[in-house]
């Protein structure tokens, strides 16, 4: 082989491995975070005039994650070379000239390729996507010169498996919370400390004018040769514009509002006793079939005399509904949908707080039943997880690599090796 023909196929290799790893992180961060991903489609479907689709969020978020996983794997594994590679140069084909209309007119903050994991500024996102689509087109152009992983014969079983994997996977997410919390709003986390700005951080830097009338007609200045002491200019208006923004915190949108008015995030962020916050960004949409458990909760909290509130985003009028509904006779707060929804991936869920630090989280599936409900506060109380995550999310790989691997084995036995 002359060195023409090995520069081809290095760059086929090296372009589908980065299509392949691109794909599967953006595919498998989007499926950890499907609801995520679903708040995010409904932003496009808000921006480009396709509300009436808002139903469709949540299904759309996890094919898509799915469909990304199953191309990155597909290509970092050789399977359906042909195929994998034209899919995935047919896809950075429309997303490179969307995330272009993303930079130039921002209709959406950030394209949520990659989920709450890393956040890209649109500009950078279609700069990333010229990238990929490059490779794209050397890995299509190539896509015979790089060696497949397996044999053709168990194709089918990697695409298929791969699909139904992230599907089952993004399910396991959207009916409990997140495997990893990629929002500021992790268990662990002092709430108060995240809302601070460090001394010396930079701040937010303005350019002034300042627009002036002679004789009907108006001339913006600066700051440095405003006509002040020029009696024939009158004084019309001053204008700013941002442009440096300086260091925003983390969190920097908790407040907790009382109906009545009152600000009750300070009582909420400095109880020592243990607050409970049952988060609800929409009422009306709010799931009903864990009252019994949330009630208990709130019993819970009565005897021992701690703190127990509803969030919401909602009005008083889905509040009164929901009393008349559920008999709750818990005090209500009100939030910022937005900041609720990234609080928690649950509606309702439930938060408990000491001292401002979360101490963990709840999906409505997941709120202890009544007979552990004691043990498990008091352990949380005491600094004692409920459970480490990180064992869940190697069952997860072990899951979806172990089966690749014993179809390898057999595929190379069977079919390779002869």
């Amino acid at each position: 082989m002359d060195y023409k023909e090995r520069t081809k196929e290095f760059a086929a290799y090296v372009c589908r491995f980065l299509l392949g790893i691109v794909f599967l992180f953006s595919g498998t961060v989007k499926a950890i975070d499907p609801a995520g991903g679903a708040i995010k489609i409904g932003e496009y479907f808000t921006a480009f005039g396709f509300d009436n689709l808002q139903a469709l969020a949540v299904p759309f978020s996890m094919n898509l994650a799915a469909i990304e996983f199953t191309l990155g794997t597909c290509m970092l594994l050789g399977a359906y070379r042909r195929y994998a590679s034209f899919l995935t140069l047919l896809m950075m084909s429309f997303m490179t000239p969307l995330t272009l209309y993303l930079a130039l007119y921002n209709p959406v903050a950030d394209c949520g390729c990659f989920g709450d994991a890393v956040i890209l500024s649109n500009w950078a996102t279609f700069y990333k996507n010229i990238v990929l689509l490059t490779a794209a087109i050397i890995a299509f152009v190539y896509n015979q010169r790089a060696l497949p992983g397996y044999s053709f014969k168990v194709y089918w079983f990697i695409a298929t498996y791969a699909y139904l994997f992230c599907i089952g996977f993004s399910l396991r997410n959207y009916w409990h919370l997140p495997i990893i919390d990629f929002r500021p709003y992790k268990v662990g986390v002092n709430i108060p400390q995240q809302m601070l700005i460090p001394e010396g951080a930079p701040q937010d830097e303005y350019v002034y004018s300042f627009v002036y009338e002679k004789e009907g007609v108006e001339k913006t200045f600066s700051l440095e040769n405003v006509p002040a002491n020029d009696s024939t200019w009158r004084f019309v208006r001053s204008e700013s514009k941002l442009i440096k923004a300086g260091y925003i915190p983390p969190i920097s949108d908790f407040t907790l509002i009382s109906f009545e008015g009152e600000d009750k995030t300070e009582a909420v962020l400095t109880d020592t006793a243990g607050v409970f916050l049952l988060i609800a960004p929409k009422l009306e949409e709010a799931n009903d079939e864990r009252i019994d458990e949330i009630n208990n909760v709130y019993d819970y909290t009565v005897e021992k005399k701690m703190r127990f509130y509803c969030v919401t985003g909602s009005d008083e009028e889905a509040m009164a509904t929901w009393i008349d509904y559920t008999g709750a006779e818990y005090p209500f707060l009100f939030g910022d949908e937005t900041m609720l929804k990234t609080i928690i991936r649950s509606n309702p869920g439930l938060v408990l707080l000491k001292n401002g630090t979360i101490l963990q989280k709840w999906h409505y599936n997941d709120i202890p039943q009544e007979e552990i409900l004691p043990q498990t506060v008091t352990n949380l109380l005491q600094g004692k997880p409920e459970s480490k995550k990180e064992g869940r999310l190697l069952t997860n790989i072990l899951t979806f690599t172990v089966p690749l691997l014993l179809v390898w084995v057999y595929d190379y036995r069977k079919n390779r090796r002869k």
